[in-house]
């Protein structure tokens, strides 16, 4: 297959010019490239030492609790939209998946992940149950739903949070923005609030507070481990 020399030309000048223009073009290149990622990078740290500073209770409350559930057998069921899907695949594998030695494996459930069910559930129920069906059949009293949106308002991570609460499940969210329907309607046991309006950067927040969360489920179980021994 032949590549059109005019079109490349049109993306990337820079490779048709001269030697002295190019390097030139390079070095602003990575000039800028460089700058643009010392910026993002400052961003990511400053958001990070924010959150934990606000939550740093929180977040050992809820790794408390969700000890205690865990403890006595519960399992966490995560749940997301989009990226956020990614992000409740990610929370899940890293319980199945112990990330560190002397972590135990935990039992955990990305519902996102099962394709069949949630495809089926938005074309013969609709898109705002395609999580309410899944808790409603495999939510436990011991249990953690575990919900991640940016914008803190998809109807179906609401509902979600709504059932589970019906079926006595703890309830922790990750959400963005001013924390959104989530935050507001009084079905999360704990809301945690990335307060950004960039999604990358409340993403990575979520991936913050969620790794420090697990990390502090870890200790308490170790504790209550100590404690039965």
């Amino acid at each position: 297959m032949s590549v059109d020399r005019d079109y490349a030309r049109d993306l990337y000048p820079f490779l048709y010019a001269p030697s002295d223009e190019f390097a030139e073009h390079s070095t602003a290149l990575l000039a800028s490239v460089r700058s643009s990622t010392l910026a993002k990078c400052a961003e990511v740290t400053a958001l990070r030492t924010e959150l934990l500073m606000e939550y740093e209770a929180d977040l050992e409350r809820a790794a408390e609790m969700m000890a205690e559930r865990f403890a006595r057998g519960g399992k966490l069921l995560a749940f997301g939209n989009g990226g956020s899907a990614t992000d409740a695949d990610d929370a899940a594998m890293d319980c199945l998946t112990p990330l560190l030695a002397g972590w135990r494996a935990l039992p955990a459930w990305s519902l996102p992940a099962e394709s069949a069910t949630v495809t089926a559930l938005a074309n013969d129920v609709g898109p705002d149950h395609v999580f309410t069906r899944p808790i409603a059949a495999l939510g436990e009293r011991n249990d953690i739903a575990l919900g991640f949106s940016t914008s803190g308002s998809s109807t179906n991570i609401v509902t979600a949070f709504a059932e589970a609460r019906r079926r006595g499940m703890l309830t922790v969210a990750f959400t963005g923005y001013d924390g959104g329907a989530i935050a507001h309607g009084g079905n999360v046991d704990f809301c945690f609030i990335a307060r950004r309006e960039f999604v990358p950067r409340i993403q990575e927040g979520h991936a913050t507070l969620w790794h420090t969360l697990l990390e502090l489920v870890q200790q308490q179980l170790s504790l209550l481990a100590e404690r039965a021994s």
